[in-house]
């Protein structure tokens, strides 16, 4: 299938959660996915089969906590991996009114947002697996509700790309996947090679690049502030990053000036240091799900869209993230929240 004939297969879904109902986002779900489709999704809903799974444990809960609920896609990507599987990658924010809990997160009455990123494999024209995060700590930062330590980057709500064209990515990506790549090759010199320098990260990314992190790590403008907001803290705690690739798979995207990448799980790694969300050097074997999009511009990455499951990550570690959440927030209520028009008697 070609990215255009891909992407045209997810799109009624995508349409229909542009402004979704209950009729019309189950009727697209079961007309896009497999019956027996599998379903990767983030902590804590695990995998699940089948658009049944998917609208009973993720769709239908949030359209409950939002009821006006919008899908808002910022970049779609499309292609046939080196390994031959079809994919499809979107990136973008549920936005809504918060009125009812989700997940045991207080609603707030306001309009709230949460990144996704999706990636749909197809086969015959159908989906027959999902792989997705959604940024569920950063609808808990906004309802005042997260019980971790604080996150080191700037808290945004994630743009779309610079350019705009995000719905518009078309040709050949090849030259894209390649330099990130050969970037994260590079990445990984460090830290068995003690010398920083090793990443070469000018040679890859803008001085003015902009790296959109998960909710809990947030978001770092530049070199200076990438490695300080996030790499400097993640390799004290994991230098271990990325050296054991045994049984871990990566399906890589690319079209013109962007490339994706979904993982389920794409690292392992070791805490052994301190300075990581706050984590403590405890010697604990991890595995990380990270879906990733990049922008690249004058041939240097320009933006980095990261997700990381952290919800599963404190989960292999033995902390209940959401046990601890409902713990913190004991004393306040979870009744849904109605709204008056607001008209004067």
């Amino acid at each position: 299938m070609s990215p255009d004939a891909l992407k045209e297969a997810v799109a009624p879904y995508q349409r229909a959660m542009e402004s979704a109902t209950s009729a019309g986002a189950r009727a697209a779900l079961d007309a896009m996915l497999s019956s027996d489709a599998t379903i990767r999704m983030c902590h804590p809903f695990g995998d699940l089969t089948g658009p049944d799974g998917l609208w009973k444990t993720c769709i239908a809960p949030l359209l409950t906590a939002l009821p006006d609920l919008e899908r808002r896609d910022m970049i779609v990507l499309a292609g046939t991996t080196p390994e031959g599987q079809h994919w499809v990658g979107c990136m973008g924010n549920y936005m809504g009114t918060f009125t009812a809990p989700f997940l045991g997160i207080p609603p707030t009455g306001q309009l709230a947002h949460m990144r996704y990123h999706e990636f749909f494999r197809l086969d015959a024209g159908r989906v027959v697996e999902v792989q997705a995060i959604w940024d569920i700590p950063e609808l808990m930062m906004q309802a005042r509700a997260w019980p971790m330590g604080p996150q080191l980057g700037a808290y945004i709500a994630t743009p779309a790309p610079m350019t705009q064209d995000g719905l518009r990515a078309s040709g050949d990506g090849q030259a894209t996947m390649d330099h990130v790549v050969a970037m994260l090759a590079d990445l990984c010199r460090h830290p068995a090679d003690p010398d920083p320098g090793v990443m070469n990260l000018p040679a890859y990314w803008h001085l003015r690049f902009n790296w959109y992190g998960p909710a809990g790590i947030g978001t770092a403008r530049g070199i200076e502030g990438f490695r300080h907001w996030h790499q400097i803290p993640f390799l004290r705690a994991m230098p271990d990053r990325n050296l054991d690739r045994d049984g871990l798979h990566s399906h890589w995207v690319a079209e013109g000036a962007y490339v994706c990448e979904t993982g389920w799980p794409n690292m392992r790694l070791t805490i052994t240091g301190d300075g990581w969300l706050g984590i403590a050097p405890a010697n604990q074997r991890i595995t990380l799900r990270s879906l990733d999009f990049w922008r690249l511009e004058g041939g240097l990455i320009r933006e980095n869209w990261v997700l990381v499951d952290l919800l599963d990550m404190w989960a292999q570690i033995g902390v209940d993230v959401l046990g601890r959440m409902r713990a913190f927030n004991t004393g306040r209520s979870l009744a849904p929240i109605t709204l008056d028009q607001g008209l004067c008697a």
